[in-house]
């Protein structure tokens, strides 16, 4: 998903320069058009980053949640990280062994 949002990207990045190049060549291109198409590209970029991340986020909770409904098969597992002398590591009590 991400690379559609870059490639969306990309494109409108290309449109851009190509528009800056056409009224470069034709000697119009002014600070208030600089202006204007990186204010374009800015608006264009948020909402690109915008709907990446909500895409992403999405998908995420729909695997979270087929995860939370399934059988088991898929559960996530604990893994301890090793202690200071190497051995497996403590393990802090769970909120219902305090």
């Amino acid at each position: 998903m991400v690379s559609s949002a870059g490639d969306r990207l990309a494109d409108v990045v290309a449109a851009v320069v190509e528009v800056a190049a056409e009224a470069g060549e034709a000697g119009t291109y002014t600070v208030e058009m600089a202006q204007t198409v990186a204010a374009v590209l800015n608006k264009v970029a948020a909402r690109v980053v915008i709907d990446a991340e909500v895409r992403g986020f999405t998908s995420g909770w729909r695997e979270a949640m087929d995860l939370a409904a399934g059988d088991g098969a898929d559960a996530a597992r604990s893994v301890r990280l090793p202690g200071p002398d190497g051995g497996p590591g403590a393990v802090p009590p769970g909120p219902g062994e305090r």
